[in-house]
């Protein structure tokens, strides 16, 4: 559910959904792309203890 909030209100993760559907994805496989990206990045805050900047999302 949180990814499904992501590709719709994340702008970063929104694009990277839109590519991948524009590029012939099906929508379940784009969706699961988005949760393995949120994933490394959560992953990633916890290890370097930072808080989110929305400006440093790739």
């Amino acid at each position: 559910m949180a990814t499904v909030s992501a590709t719709r209100a994340n702008p970063a993760i929104r694009a990277f959904y839109q590519r991948l559907l524009a590029a012939g994805k099906r929508p379940k496989v784009a969706l699961t792309a988005c949760m393995r990206k949120l994933l490394i990045l959560c992953n990633a805050l916890c290890k370097n203890e930072t808080l989110w900047d929305p400006t440093l999302t790739p």
